[in-house]
C-alpha cells in the first residue's frame, strides 16, 4: 500500500468502525492475511452456494462455515483456518448473504477474469474487485452476463468516469469516498476503493462479529481451475 494515512478515513457510506486506518473494511481486513492478495465478489439474487459454484469451486469442497477465534499465523486467512490452515495451494473462498446480496471472498484472488460475468448471467447484477499484494487493483461492474465496467483504479479519474456511470455504481464510489493518504495527489483514488465500492454496492458495511452471525459457506478453488 502506498503509506498510512494521517488520520482515521471517514467515507459517506461507511461508519468509523466499520474502515480500518487506511480505509479497508474491516470485516475484509480481519479474514484476510498479511499482505493479502485477495478478491471480492457481490452479486444480486443469487444464494452463496450457487455463488461458489458459479466460480467453479470445487463442489467436494462446499460446506457450512464457522469461523475461529483467530488466525494460526500471519500467512493464514481467517477462512483458510477454519479448512485447518493446510490448503496448500489452493484459495479459499468464503461465501454468506446479505438481503438480496451474496458476497464471496476469495483469500488469494484465483477467481478474477470473467467472474462478474458469469455471477451476473440470468438479468442479475454482480461486481468484482481485486488488490494485489503489489498494491495494483480494479472492479468490475456487470449486468446479465456483460461487462459495462472495468476500472483500472491506479488509473482511475472519477471526474472522468463517473459521469458515464450508471446511476447505482456512480451511488456505490461515492459512498466509498477517498481515504486521505498522504500522497495522494488531488483527483487520485486510493488503491482500496474498489473493496469499499463492493461492500456500499451490497450494503456490506459489517463488522467481523455481523459476518460471524452469518450462516456461511465455504469450499477451495485450485490456480488455474
Amino acid at each position: 500500500m502506498k503509506s498510512v494515512k494521517r488520520s482515521p478515513v471517514v467515507t459517506p457510506g461507511f461508519p468509523r468502525n466499520t474502515l480500518d486506518s487506511e480505509g479497508l473494511p474491516v470485516w475484509i481486513r480481519d479474514l484476510a492475511s498479511e499482505d493479502p492478495n485477495h478478491s471480492l465478489h457481490v452479486v444480486r439474487d443469487m444464494g452463496p452456494v450457487r455463488a461458489l459454484e458459479a466460480l467453479r469451486v470445487e463442489p467436494a469442497s462446499i460446506q457450512q462455515c464457522v469461523l475461529p477465534d483467530q488466525k494460526p499465523n500471519r500467512y493464514t486467512s481467517l477462512p483458510s483456518a477454519a479448512l485447518g490452515g493446510d490448503t496448500g495451494d489452493a484459495a479459499t473462498l468464503l461465501a454468506g448473504r446479505i438481503g438480496q446480496w451474496t458476497f464471496v471472498y476469495d483469500d488469494l484472488g484465483y477467481t478474477v477474469d470473467g467472474a462478474a460475468e458469469v455471477l451476473s448471467r440470468g438479468g442479475r447484477t454482480a461486481v468484482t474487485t481485486v488488490y494485489t499484494i503489489n498494491g495494483h487493483a480494479s472492479l468490475h461492474y456487470a449486468v446479465d452476463g456483460e461487462e459495462i465496467e472495468e476500472v483500472v483504479i491506479d488509473e482511475l479519474s472519477l471526474e472522468e468516469r463517473l459521469p458515464g456511470m450508471s446511476t447505482e455504481l456512480v451511488a456505490a464510489f461515492e459512498a466509498a469516498g477517498i481515504a486521505d493518504w498522504e500522497d495522494l495527489e488531488p483527483g487520485e483514488v486510493d488503491s482500496l476503493i474498489g473493496m469499499r465500492v463492493a461492500c456500499a454496492m451490497a450494503g456490506a458495511v459489517l463488522t467481523l462479529d455481523d459476518i460471524r452471525r452469518m450462516h456461511l459457506v465455504m469450499g477451495q478453488r485450485n490456480a488455474g481451475d
